[in-house]
């Protein structure tokens, strides 16, 4: 049959407007114009399909029956074409996401090989920040979202937990703790100890949860982030408190922290509204689908 999409479109909008001048409107066209695609698509079908009058146009029994059918084909033409945007968002979509730097070696690396293997040309950028920083980036929407922990409800950002994890002392395998099976934070008062700055994220929750005792852990060296951290207690400079999470995969002993058990809670932040698009709401599946793997 010779006739196409505006032709289809042209007689819904004036069956459903019931008006030829409000139909040229909304498509923007001449009524000239209008009337040759109408009469196009009724010379293709062979059927009369509007009752024309000086004053007004109506469907006749054909076009009551054709019009159901011709709002179907456009709805699902622009289904299909939804599809097909939403399927190449996936398939070249650029996820840009900001993380603590203790995830990326543990579940941000197994979440990128799992969807690698479904979207192969998937591109991702990420940005290791301290957990303060990466509030205000997902703040600004300088990423589509965020891998941390909150010290405090944030009003303007989402929280969806991953995991709960506990600190651990970070020692070499021949240091004379590295046998013990827990230790008091009390007992690092004689330990050389590298700590986080002040400022980041661990520290202030080490300090919130020490803040009413006496002893406290004896500071020789303090650094910027978990991994430089454990690079000075692989080098003998001393022990560390860290994540149970940035142990895994080193040469490292992690032994648990106790009186108190310092906990924190790592998840997916993302701005409040913010909608996020279909390649990054797939990159998410893949941290919790790892998540749950790890817990098994």
């Amino acid at each position: 049959m010779n006739f196409d999409i505006a032709d289809l479109k042209a007689f819904v909008a004036v069956a459903e407007l019931a008006s030829f001048r409000r139909a040229a409107e909304l498509l923007h066209i001449s009524q000239p114009a209008l009337s040759r695609r109408v009469e196009k698509l009724e010379q293709a079908l062979s059927l009369k399909l509007l009752e024309r009058t000086t004053r007004k146009v109506e469907l006749n029994a054909m076009g009551r029956v054709f019009l159901p059918r011709a709002q179907h084909v456009l709805a699902e033409l622009e289904a299909s074409l939804i599809g097909m945007t939403e399927l190449n968002e996936r398939l070249h979509g650029l996820v840009t996401i900001a993380c603590i730097p203790s995830v990326v070696d543990t579940v941000v690396a197994s979440a990128i090989h799992q969807i690698k293997k479904q979207f192969p040309r998937i591109r991702l950028r990420i940005l290791d920040q301290p957990a303060a920083d990466i509030l205000l980036t997902v703040a600004r929407s300088e990423v589509d979202f965020g891998i941390g922990y909150l010290g405090a409800s944030e009003p303007d950002l989402d929280f969806e937990e991953l995991a709960s994890e506990s600190f651990v002392l970070a020692c070499r395998k021949d240091h004379p703790l590295a046998t013990r099976s827990s230790i008091s934070w009390s007992e690092l008062a004689h330990q050389d100890c590298v700590t986080q700055a002040q400022g980041s994220g661990n520290r202030l929750l080490i300090d919130q949860a020490l803040s009413n005792t006496v002893t406290q852990p004896h500071w020789v060296c303090e650094v910027q982030h978990v991994p430089s951290l454990l690079s000075l207690v692989r080098r003998g400079v001393g022990v560390g408190a860290v994540p149970q999470h940035a142990i895994s995969g080193t040469d490292l002993c992690g032994i648990p922290l106790v009186e108190p058990q310092v906990l924190r809670s790592i998840g997916l932040i993302s701005r409040r509204g913010k909608a996020l698009s279909a390649m990054a709401q797939e990159f998410q599946r893949a941290l919790r689908l790892v998540h749950i793997q790890q817990l098994n």
